[in-house]
């Protein structure tokens, strides 16, 4: 059985941590706020974005003629944007998406190039002897719109030189503070709309190939960023949400250490009383 001074120590080494989870709490609440607002306010641009491209790529016949990002071509590398984060302790959410992110891997029959934004993606996939064409770390919590340009710019130069013939990216959507959801999508090549229910007739100015230069790579960076900012929300969710449960538990183990400790005490102090009595009653019968 531990001493009191174990117990006593153990406390206090809590209780230290516990300040230390109650400080990350607060600050990850904070950062939350921030970032659900970021993330809900660039949804409906990205939204709208995409389903602009969609009709416009799909607006006239050879499509695919008007930009490279168009281009169906037989797949034979797949290329696969893996986003986590680069600091822990925000619960399962790296887990989840890198749990996602091996399955897409494991389910393509052909060659994978990764591209991981985020360092505990990296050092994962590292450690399993993926090869890995590019990498990004240090984005910060609050990553501003040029921080994605030059990733964007290095997707889309790869998928025109044929080192990937399709490109997907896996990152933790954020549904709410205590949900975050593994999700994929298809960044490249761009995908026309297969279903328009009322076609709009475009009036391009000054012509399709012209509009699309510009639009297509604006779309990339868009959705790339949009999928950052819910990675940014999701992780500051889950980070406060296991610096609270961090907390709690660590009440309940002062509480649990805290009944030891008394019921330790209780003993040394019941032990000392029949040791009194036991001295006292030998020097009793010494004297008679």
């Amino acid at each position: 059985m531990p001493s009191l001074r174990d117990i006593k120590r153990r406390i206090r080494g809590i209780r230290s941590t516990a300040q230390i989870t109650k400080a990350m709490e607060l600050v990850a609440a904070s950062r939350m706020r921030r970032a659900q607002q970021r993330v809900l306010a660039a949804r409906p641009y990205a939204e709208t974005m995409r389903q602009l491209i969609s009709e416009l790529a799909s607006a006239g016949a050879g499509g695919d003629s008007l930009h490279p990002l168009l281009v169906q071509r037989p797949v034979d590398t797949v290329g696969i944007v893996l986003i986590t984060t680069d600091r822990g302790l925000c619960g399962a959410l790296n887990t989840n998406t890198i749990r996602r992110g091996s399955e897409l891997v494991l389910e393509q029959a052909e060659d994978v190039q990764l591209l991981t934004i985020g360092r505990k993606g990296q050092d994962f996939m590292a450690r399993r002897g993926y090869k890995i064409l590019a990498t990004e770390t240090g984005m910060g919590d609050r990553p501003g719109y040029d921080t994605v340009i030059p990733i964007a710019r290095n997707i889309m130069e790869s998928y025109n030189s044929g080192v990937m013939d399709v490109c997907y990216i896996v990152y933790p959507q954020f549904v709410s503070t205590l949900s975050q959801r593994p999700q994929v999508i298809q960044i490249l090549p761009i995908q026309a709309s297969e279903r328009i229910e009322k076609p709009l007739e475009y009036i391009f100015e000054p012509d399709p190939r012209s509009i699309l230069e510009q639009l297509l790579p604006r779309y990339v960076e868009v959705v790339l960023y949009e999928a950052i900012l819910e990675l940014v929300a999701s992780e500051q969710s889950a980070r406060m949400v296991a610096m609270r449960n961090a907390n709690q538990n660590a009440k309940d183990l002062i509480n649990d250490l805290s009944l030891a400790y008394n019921k330790a005490r209780q003993a040394n102090i019941t032990r000392e009383v029949i040791e009194v009595a036991s001295a006292a009653e030998f020097m009793a019968s010494q004297n008679r």
